[in-house]
């Protein structure tokens, strides 16, 4: 007896149904997208391991899938480091590819790679899926797809204005409202990590605080002494922990508690400024909140940090997320190309839009006219209706053969087929069809030759 197929942990068959409403989603976005004046690239789903890894964090590099070189590829590797059982001495040795762990590196690579090609600024998006070696969970996956915008080439405020406005209009489309987009700067944290004493502890740090939501603070402190930050250290980030207020108030506890770091008093101006001027963006679907303990634990970033939360009472983690990073590009040896992005995270936003019933209706119906087969010339017939229709855009199919009637109008139902054409013996012999409304039950009679007036009526 064949074992019963399945799929690896994490990854998921997606039916009819669940890809119209992945495309919805993915339509939506892309639409606002080039709106908003960004070009589509896409790159391999694979790139070299040293491209993709040491560019996510310690954390980050343990996630990333990697590949395995093709042929003997431990006849390669020395006896005595087969031996020591080191994943990572070994690793490098037997994989020099890994799936791609996000499209954010990638994008980097591709622009020192074709530098002399883009016009700078350049703005590009990406919708394409990544994988993660996570432990599976819901809103998580190891195979699932980001959609990305992003700007290389300009600094300043107005680019992390424009993303914000971008995510208004795609959750306003989306019928999505209440989101809350939250709002901090990795050089607020970096001056945090210096007035503690922690500063050569920044990573450990951030990639601590930014599990603050899912683990809480005790095991968040718990964490950084793991790492290595002191008590004391811990001990004077408390107030961090214990703000609260309005962005003004917050504003405010965060100059007190930095009056000894530049860098971090530079973070809270931009932050500031940042804040002050979303008021006048007039958005639709959103809000702006500040939240001082936003981490994003991504190495890469440097000024600005964006999250977006999904409407309250909706169970799910983060459903989009970016920010500033001035020299991403710099790790592949082109210097001072600041940049900034956003991405947008298609299937958690899907089980938003699921739970909250936001999908609309028209995606169920994969069929616009459904054709009973009668067989003979009335089925030659009804296909060249169906042809006719087609070559309008109506998404119209005929039954393969003349089965039963009652499992020709069962196939139609499960189709969601608002109307359904009848061309039998004495239709064809009038010269007409028959239209039943499947949502009535009322019928409609036309001739073959006003097949167009019908589809107007559609």
């Amino acid at each position: 007896m064949s074992q019963k197929p399945s799929i690896p942990k994490g990854t998921r068959d997606f039916g009819p149904g669940e890809v119209a409403r992945r495309n919805y989603i993915m339509e939506t976005i892309r639409k606002q997208f080039e709106v908003f004046g960004f070009q589509p690239i896409e790159t391999p789903s694979m790139e070299n391991y040293e491209t993709l890894m040491g560019k996510y964090g310690e954390e980050g590099d343990r996630l990333i899938f990697k590949i395995l070189n093709s042929g003997e590829f431990l006849k390669k590797v020395p006896a005595e480091t087969y031996v020591q059982q080191d994943a990572q001495a070994l690793t490098p040795l037997i994989s020099d590819k890994a799936l791609r762990y996000d499209l954010t590196v990638p994008f980097a690579r591709y622009v020192v790679m074709h530098q002399h090609e883009i016009d700078f600024p350049f703005k590009r998006y990406q919708i394409q899926p990544v994988w993660r070696a996570d432990r599976p969970q819901r809103g998580r996956f190891r195979e699932f797809y980001q959609c990305d915008a992003d700007v290389v080439g300009t600094s300043g405020l107005v680019q992390e204005l424009e993303f914000i406005q971008l995510y208004d209009r795609v959750f306003s489309n989306l019928g999505l409202k209440g989101v809350t987009i939250k709002l901090n700067h990795r050089m607020v944290l970096s001056g945090i990590a210096e007035v503690i004493g922690a500063g050569d502890r920044l990573t450990d740090f951030t990639v601590a605080l930014d599990k603050l939501d899912k683990i809480g603070r005790i095991k968040v402190e718990a964490e950084m002494r793991q790492k290595g930050i002191s008590h004391e250290a811990i001990r004077r980030a408390a107030p961090l922990f214990e703000i609260e207020g309005g962005p003004r108030e917050q504003i405010a506890a965060l100059r007190e508690m930095l009056s000894g770091s530049a860098t971090g008093l530079q973070g809270v101006s931009e932050l500031e400024a940042l804040l002050s001027e979303t008021e006048s963006l007039g958005l639709l679907a959103t809000s702006c909140v500040l939240d001082v303990t936003l981490a994003r634990g991504l190495n890469y970033y440097t000024g600005a940090i964006f999250e977006v939360s999904a409407p309250e009472g909706v169970d799910m983690g983060s459903i989009g997320g970016g920010g500033r990073y001035d020299d991403l590009t710099g790790i592949f040896g082109l210097k001072d190309v600041s940049g900034a992005g956003i991405s947008f995270g298609l299937d958690r936003i899907y089980l938003v839009l699921e739970q909250l019933g936001l999908f609309p209706d028209a995606l169920d119906q994969s069929l616009e006219v459904f054709c009973l087969n009668f067989g003979g010339a009335p089925s030659r017939a009804a296909l060249k209706l169906v042809m006719q229709l087609r070559s309008l855009g109506i998404r119209a199919d005929l039954y393969p053969n003349d089965a039963k009637i009652a499992k020709q109008f069962r196939h139609a139902d499960r189709s969601k087929a608002p109307v359904v054409v009848l061309i039998g013996d004495e239709e064809l012999e009038n010269g007409n069809f028959t239209v039943k409304d499947m949502r009535s039950g009322s019928q409609h009679t036309y001739a073959l030759k006003d097949w167009k007036t019908f589809a107007e009526s559609l």
